[in-house]
């Protein structure tokens, strides 16, 4: 299939106004098919006589296409592009009448049948350039236009769309007219849902999902209906241009791809976030923020879009950033900052390092295909991190004041990097394109190291080594120690820094902890000098704030990456201290690197057994810290934990019998299928206990379970009947997006990788061929998580890497691939310098030994650190 260049969309874009499309849907043709038929009304420009174009579409069948009342000859498609020959000045009117294609993988009309009830419901998701699939289009962003969607669904269905939907009769609904849209925000949601409706500032606002999961979306529709409308207030605050649509639904979808789609009017999730089982605050905090993300693309996205696909960040970073910020100012959860801190700026981070990083505003995307590649951590997080940085530099007044102006400017239309900058330029003073040009168009983190001088007064002074070039405006964080309670850090002060200094700054006495960047709100690594390094391994836990504390676990997994930091002294460091923390976030993160990680990868096979029951027992402290109940969410993170790194399998099989932990919780449909998960890794069930458990619980999620503990099962058939189900080649027998996942999570186990070697290559093969088959959705999957990370070993690496030299890989798998080759090259460093550094401490090993296990840790986090420090 062709993917538009950037240089086609311009031309097309210089030659095109268009003006309305007619979509009418047919959803009542068939389990495998349906009808789609398209009138698009555009206007070819004066003194464009005689110019070829092309409309998209990839049909089943492409029945008629008519062109002014002319029929064109069904030949003029090749590939997805229906040419347009001899277009004279002035209007036209393209009729496209195709039989199109259902998805199974979360890509253009995506079809779903519940197996709890046997209905069936399929949505739209259009995105990038997915709408080729469900209806022709001048398929880029810039070629607004308003939409008339018509859609004929079984009787008993609800239709949803971008505007309100209006049944009137035999099954067909007509919605209302749109704004003007960019095709990839174009949406239908059609089944027979489960829905709540209400009315806010005298919207419609409405709750829909599968009427399988209707008891756990009515249990929590006042959470989340509150959270909208907090939302919906906040952004009405901040924002000059109300919201811009006539109606606000979200559509809890299965089987959805991303998080969310900020589809205009008719947000669509991804049905987990309807939970069916018990979550943390934690979880229920990430639903608050992406309802606030998704909200914000209203204005940052649907009313003003971006021209081409290199300003994506225009789209994701603003969203990102005002999720995390709205949801903090706007609802019960406050402490959002801090779980973006340790989990989705270490998204970026770590994309930023790989070789495929690549500017927050890049300035060439070439075509859809690489634009597709840039939908990541750099685009999402680090963007947002920018602007969290910007915002601190500019100030929130002169930030929004800019914000309104690009609204005022460019609604329902769109824009680009240089029209954003100039909107924020007019409400400052500061060089605000000097900032994105150092900010936006480059790529690498940026490493703060503080230097800690001595004067003859008795005070010190500091100086911030700075890798990178950027500018930074820090908080510097001063702690000392509480002489009433050992181990207790005091804020003393935090001074503002901008770097690079013109001179030392002067601190007065020297603090017994000095924390760059505390408060987060720039991104850069951050380092210790040696003594405040002692002061976090004594006292990181007694850090009064969770922010500050974020920063500091931040620092150190930084260190471990980059191979300055011993891997087990991370893992000491997390034993010491996690059984004292109470943020939620803090403790999942630093659980999930300790052990996905550190245990599972940059320890070797040898070290990781030791490293999961250090594991286990932090968990069996966590539980036993809340036996009293006052926090259920930090004990269900420990019992999951507990449950992912259990090496035997006898207190796992009683929990399953008994159907709860001792004390608490009862084990709900998650637990028990992360339960037998591990049991099946550890081989203590078999198919009758899988096939037991599905009777149980026969949702799709129970089927997601079963695909997944069958996958893990150390049994060669089974081994061989996950992979055919993954990697065969009968379209019959293909699995949906999500069996696909749940498969591939089962089937790597670090325990048995004797049993999987043979499978290593086979990947390489086997991923191309189904990647080039399936498409982008399915190619991503088995890049992400149909690969053998398990595999820490340098004939590995080479087999990737030549896999990447033959050229086989299709763009989304190829990208994939290489994040994931370079995190093995990183592991494999990560190895190599605790090596040289067992090496390089072996005459003081007698020592440490004598200090004891702790003290050792201590000596090999301190040394890590010095090194560091010392220019290693």
């Amino acid at each position: 299939m062709s993917v538009l260049t950037r240089d086609e969309a311009q031309t097309r874009a210089q030659l095109l106004d268009v003006q309305h499309y007619a979509v009418d849907l047919d959803l009542t043709v068939g389990e495998d098919v349906f009808d789609s038929l398209t009138v698009i009304r555009f206007t070819v420009r004066a003194g464009q006589d005689g110019t070829d174009t092309f409309v998209e579409l990839k049909p089943a069948a492409l029945r008629s296409a008519a062109l002014d009342g002319q029929s064109l000859d069904p030949a003029a498609l090749t590939g997805s592009r229906l040419h347009l020959k001899g277009l004279a000045p002035g209007e036209h009117e393209l009729r496209v009448d195709a039989r199109m294609r259902y998805s199974r993988t979360g890509e253009g009309m995506h079809r779903f049948t519940d197996p709890a009830d046997g209905e069936t419901y399929v949505y739209t998701q259009l995105f990038l350039d997915d709408v080729q699939r469900v209806f022709a289009a001048f398929d880029q962003p810039d070629l607004k236009a308003v939409f008339d969607l018509t859609v004929k669904a079984p009787e008993d269905w609800t239709v949803l769309a971008n505007g309100v939907a209006e049944h009137t009769g035999d099954g067909v609904w007509k919605a209302a007219a749109t704004p003007p849209l960019s095709t990839y925000l174009v949406a239908v949601a059609a089944g027979p849902w489960h829905s709540v409706r209400t009315e806010h500032r005298g919207l419609p606002f409405g709750l829909h999902c599968r009427r399988s999961l209707a008891p756990y979306l009515d249990a929590d529709a006042d959470e989340i209906l509150d959270v909208t409308r907090a939302c919906f207030d906040r952004y009405h605050e901040k924002f000059d241009e109300p919201y811009p649509f006539d109606s606000y639904d979200q559509a809890f979808v299965p089987e959805f791809n991303a998080g969310a789609m900020e589809n205009p009017g008719l947000v669509t999730f991804r049905d987990e976030f309807v939970y069916r089982s018990a979550v943390t605050d934690t979880e229920r905090q990430t639903r608050a923020m992406v309802i606030a993300h998704e909200m914000a693309h209203m204005w940052f996205g649907d009313l003003v879009t971006l021209t081409w696909w290199d300003d994506i960040w225009l789209n994701e970073s603003f969203a990102e950033y005002m999720g995390f910020q709205t949801t903090a100012e706007a609802t019960r959860f406050t402490d959002t900052w801090t779980q973006f801190g340790v989990s989705r700026k270490s998204w970026g981070s770590d994309a930023d390092q790989r070789p495929s990083t690549h500017p927050v505003a890049p300035e060439a995307v070439d075509d859809t295909a690489s634009a597709l590649l840039n939908f990541d951590g750099i685009s999402y997080a680090k963007g947002a991190s920018a602007l969290r940085q910007l915002v601190a530099w500019l100030g929130e007044k002169d930030f929004l004041a800019g914000i309104n102006t690009h609204f005022r400017r460019h609604r329902f239309g769109n824009a680009s990097l240089a029209d954003f900058v100039d909107s924020l330029a007019s409400a400052t003073d500061r060089d605000v394109h000097a900032w994105a040009e150092a900010w936006l168009r480059t790529t690498g983190v940026d490493t703060l190291t503080p230097r800690l001088d001595s004067g003859a007064d008795g005070g010190c002074a500091l100086t911030v080594d700075h890798h990178g070039s950027r500018p930074h405006r820090v908080a510097v964080g001063l702690y000392d120690q509480d002489l009433t309670d050992e181990g207790r850090l005091m804020l003393r002060g935090r001074p503002g820094l901008d770097v690079p200094q013109t001179a030392p700054h002067p601190l007065g006495r020297r603090p017994a902890l000095l924390l760059l960047n505390d408060g987060d709100l720039t991104y850069a690594k951050v380092r210790f000098d040696p003594e405040s390094f002692q002061a976090v391994r004594q006292g990181l836990s007694g850090l009064p704030d969770p922010l500050t504390r974020a920063v500091v676990w931040n620092a150190l997994r930084d260190a471990v990456r980059d191979g300055d930091l011993p891997a087990a002294a991370y893992l000491e460091t997390a034993r010491a201290h996690l059984p004292r923390e109470t943020d939620l976030a803090l403790a999942e993160a630093v659980l999930a690197f300790a052990h996905r990680h550190v245990a599972d990868r940059y320890l070797t096979a040898e070290e990781r057994p030791a490293a999961l029951a250090t594991l286990a027992s932090l968990c069996r402290d966590l539980i036993r810290r809340t036996e009293d109940g006052d926090n259920p969410g930090l004990r269900l993170i420990a019992v999951r934990k507990a449950v992912d790194v259990a090496a035997q399998p006898d207190a796992l099989a009683a929990w399953l019998a008994d159907g709860t932990v001792p004390g608490g919780p009862e084990l709900d449909p998650e637990l028990r299928w992360r339960v037998l998960a591990r049991l099946a890794v550890l081989g203590a069930a078999d198919e009758a206990a899988i096939a037991a458990e599905l009777r149980r619980d026969p949702s799709a999620a129970g089927q997601e379970g079963a695909a997944r503990c069958r996958a893990a099962l150390p049994d060669p058939e089974a081994k061989q009947a996950a992979w055919q189900a993954m990697f065969g080649a009968d379209e019959d027998a293909d699995l949906s997006n999500y069996l696909f996942t749940a498969t591939a999570q089962g089937f790597w186990q670090p325990e048995q990788a004797a049993l999987v070697r043979d499978y290593v290559p086979r990947f390489y093969t086997d991923a191309v061929s189904v990647a080039a088959r399936r498409g982008p959705a399915i190619a991503r999957a088995a890049g992400q998580w149909a690969f053998p990370a398990h595999a820490v070993d340098d004939a590995h690496l080479r087999l990737g890497e030549a896999c990447l030299r033959e050229g086989g890989p299709v763009p989304a798998l190829r990208r994939t691939l290489v994040d994931q080759l370079d995190d093995l090259a990183r592991a494999l460093r990560v190895r190599q310098a605790a090596t040289r550094c067992d090496a390089q401490d072996g005459d003081d090993t007698r020592g440490a030994d004598e200090r004891g296990d702790e003290a050792r840790g201590a000596d090999d986090v301190r040394d890590g650190q010095e090194q560091h420090a010392e220019g290693r």
